[in-house]
């Protein structure tokens, strides 16, 4: 068992040092470097449910949504990698 707990530690140091790098080249401007903000075209609709079980689509206008350059989440922002994938924003209703 203490095997798997030093293993368990080692996993959990890695990420938080990822995690902290991840952070410090967001925060620390390079310069002639990738920028930190970005911005996707996302496209949002809306999903709404009828009582025949159908669903009926609202499309919205597309938008700029600003991300940042990183791994993870920073900044209150997701990273722009994520909003790419995500890029058609379902709002059930």
């Amino acid at each position: 068992m203490n095997l798997v707990m030093r293993i368990a530690l080692i996993v959990l140091c890695a990420l938080a040092l990822v995690y902290a790098v991840d952070y410090a080249a967001l925060r620390i401007p390079i310069p002639k470097g990738r920028a930190q903000y970005g911005a996707v075209t996302v496209r949002p609709y809306y999903d709404v449910g009828l009582k025949s079980g159908k669903s009926e689509f609202y499309f919205l206008d597309p938008r700029k949504q600003t991300c940042v350059n990183s791994l993870f989440p920073h900044l209150g922002y997701n990273p722009c990698w994520y909003v790419r994938k995500h890029a058609r924003q379902r709002i059930s209703m």
